[in-house]
C-alpha cells in the first residue's frame, strides 16, 4: 500500500490504562502496511510526517507518553535508527520532549498557532518589515540610485574592457591555478598577498613619487571598501567631514553610514577651497579630495593648494583620504606625485583602485597607510570579510611582475586619447550649438557644459531615452550651483559607438 503521511497513526495506537498520576500512554504502532520502502520519501521522514500530522491536529494530546522507541521499531518492521531519527526530528523542532527515565512525551508547551490550523494562516499573511535604521534607509535610497542599465554610451567610469589583455591574463590564471599551493586553500593574510604588496610598493614609487613599504599597503575589495574601512577607523560618530562640492557620490555615502557630518567644500580651477574649508569646520577630522583629477569637474588641484590642505591637517591633527582614482591615464606628461608623497606628518590616507586600469569585475583595491596605524587597517579588514581571495592576487602580482600592466596602460593611455578625441570631433560636428565640451587631458571622462538648456537632470533623462548615458552634473552638487552640464565618459566605447552615440543624443535634443 503506497505511502499517505495524511494517514493518521491514532487508527494504530494502542492506548494503555494509565495510572492516578500517569498521563495517557501512545504505542507507535503505525502498521508496516503504511510504510513504504519503495517511496522517494525515506522511512524516517514518512514516521516524522504522520507523527507530526497527529499532533498538529490533536490526535495525540499534550503530555501524551510515546512508547519506546525499541517498541515502535518492532511493530514498524524498520530499524530502532529510522525511528529514532524521526524521533529526534520532532524533538529537536519542539513537539516531543524527553525526560530521562520517564520516557518521551507531546510537548506541554507547544505553541497555540501550531495546534489550530486556522492559526497557522495568520502567520503567512503579508505585513510590514521590521524597521531600519536610518543609514539602512539610506543604503536602500543608494541602491535605487544606481539601478538600470550601465552600459551605454557614455558611462562614466567605464575602461576598454573589450581592449583588455585577455590572452596574457588566461595564461596567468591557468599557470597559478596549475600551481596553487594547498596553503591558499586556508586563510590568508588580511593585509594581502605579500607579493602584489611589494609589486604596488614598487609601482606607487615609480609613477606616484610616494614612498611606503609594503607593509604600508592593505590590499581590499575596490575603492569602495577602502572609504567604508578607512572612515570607520578615522571617524567618530559625528565628525564632521570635508566634502569636494561637486564630489564623488559614493564617498558620501561611506562617510554617512560611519555617522559623519558632511561639510561641502566648494571646488575651483586649483581644487578644493581649503580657506573656505577652514571658515566651515577648522575642526574637521577628515578632507575627502581627488587631488590628481577632481571628480566630477576634472580639475587638478594646484601645489600650492595641496601644500595649503597638508598644513590645515597637520595644525588641526586631521586626516585626507587623497582618492587617486585614474591618474595613470594623464594625456599630457607624466602623472603628477601624489599628495601623499608630499606628506612629512603621516595625515594622508592614500587610496588606490585596479577596477578602472585592468577591469570593474575584478573588485581589488589598495589602502597606503601611514606605519604606525597598519594594525587597525589589518584589524579592520578582518572584521570586514577577512581577506581577499588569494588567486586573483596572485595574478595581478604576476601581471605587474611580468611587465603586462605598464604595457596595458600605455596602450590604453594612447587609445583613450584617441576615443577623448573622436567624442571631441563627434560634438563639434553635431552638438557644438547645445554643449560646450571642457576638454580633460586626464582621466576617463569629459564635462559637456549646456549652452541652452538649463536643467541638466531633465537634459540627462532626455538622452536616456534613447540609449545615452549622461550623467548630470547637479546629482553631484550638495551646495554648488553652477552651470547645467552632462559628464560623457568615452574610455569605454569604440569611436564609431561614441560618434553614433552623439547623432543619438542630437537627435533626442532636437526632438519630434
Amino acid at each position: 500500500m503506497p505511502y499517505d503521511s495524511a494517514n493518521s497513526l491514532r487508527k494504530h495506537m494502542k492506548t494503555e490504562p494509565a495510572g492516578p498520576e500517569s498521563p495517557t500512554s501512545a504505542t507507535g504502532g503505525l502498521a508496516a502496511a503504511r510504510l513504504d520502502p519503495a517511496a522517494s520519501v525515506p522511512l524516517y521522514r514518512q514516521i516524522y510526517d504522520a507523527l507530526r500530522n497527529d499532533i498538529l491536529s490533536g490526535a495525540l494530546a499534550r503530555g501524551q507518553r510515546l512508547v519506546a522507541t525499541r517498541v515502535m521499531a518492532e511493530e514498524l518492521s524498520v530499524s530502532r535508527n529510522t525511528v529514532l531519527e524521526a524521533v529526534e526530528q520532532l524533538t529537536a523542532e519542539g513537539y516531543l520532549t524527553a525526560h530521562v527515565g520517564s520516557g518521551t512525551f507531546v510537548a506541554e508547551d507547544l505553541p497555540e498557532e501550531l495546534l489550530r490550523v486556522g492559526a497557522l494562516s495568520e502567520l503567512s499573511k503579508p505585513g510590514e518589515a521590521a524597521r531600519l535604521s536610518a543609514r539602512g534607509q539610506a543604503f536602500g535610497q543608494w541602491a535605487s540610485s544606481t539601478a538600470g542599465d550601465r552600459n551605454h554610451p557614455f558611462q562614466v567610469g567605464r575602461p576598454a574592457v573589450d581592449r583588455f589583455p585577455w590572452r596574457a591574463w588566461s595564461r596567468l590564471v591557468s599557470r597559478r591555478s596549475r600551481e596553487m599551493s594547498p596553503d591558499w586553500l586556508d586563510y590568508a593574510d588580511s593585509a594581502g598577498y605579500p607579493p602584489l604588496r611589494r609589486a604596488l610598493a614598487r609601482y606607487l614609487h615609480a609613477s606616484r613619487g610616494l614612498d611606503c613599504s609594503p607593509e604600508q599597503i592593505v590590499i581590499v575589495r575596490g575603492s569602495q571598501q577602502g572609504l567604508d574601512l578607512t572612515a570607520r577607523i578615522v571617524l567618530d560618530e559625528g565628525d564632521a567631514v570635508w566634502m569636494e562640492d561637486p564630489g564623488y557620490p559614493a564617498a558620501r555615502v561611506a562617510f554617512a553610514a560611519a555617522g559623519a557630518r558632511e561639510i561641502p567644500v566648494p571646488v575651483d580651477a586649483e581644487g578644493i577651497d581649503v580657506a573656505r574649508g577652514r571658515d566651515l569646520a577648522p575642526e574637521a577630522r577628515l578632507a575627502y579630495v581627488t587631488p590628481s583629477h577632481q571628480y566630477p569637474l576634472g580639475v587638478t588641484m594646484s601645489l600650492g593648494r595641496r601644500l595649503e590642505l597638508l598644513r590645515w591637517a597637520r595644525e588641526t591633527d586631521a586626516w585626507i583620504i587623497e582618492d587617486d582614482y585614474d591618474s595613470e591615464y594623464r594625456f599630457a606628461g607624466r602623472p603628477l606625485a601624489s599628495l601623499a608623497g608630499l606628506d612629512r606628518g603621516r595625515h594622508v590616507i592614500y587610496l588606490g583602485t585596479l577596477s578602472k586600469v585592468l577591469f570593474p569585475a575584478l573588485r581589488l583595491g589598495y589602502v597606503v597607510v601611514p606605519p604606525e596605524h597598519v594594525d587597525a587597517f589589518v584589524g579592520a579588514r578582518y572584521a570586514c570579510d577577512r581577506h581577499t581571495p588569494v588567486l586573483e592576487q596572485a595574478v595581478v602580482a604576476d601581471f605587474f611582475d611580468e611587465g603586462h600592466f605598464g604595457r596595458h596602460v600605455r596602450r590604453m593611455r594612447t587609445l583613450y586619447a584617441r576615443r577623448q578625441s573622436r567624442l571631441s570631433r563627434a560634438i563639434v560636428e553635431h552638438l557644438s550649438d547645445e554643449i560646450d565640451l571642457q576638454h580633460s587631458d586626464t582621466g576617463l571622462h569629459d564635462v559637456g557644459w549646456l549652452r541652452r538648456r538649463d536643467d541638466d537632470l531633465a537634459t540627462s533623462r532626455l538622452a536616456a531615452s534613447v540609449g545615452v548615458s549622461v550623467a548630470a552634473l547637479s546629482t553631484f552638487c550638495n551646495q554648488a550651483r553652477l552651470r547645467p552640464a552632462l559628464l560623457f565618459g568615452y574610455a569605454g566605447f569604440p569611436g564609431d559607438e561614441l560618434a553614433a552615440a552623439v547623432e543619438r543624443l542630437k537627435r533626442a535634443l532636437e526632438g519630434p
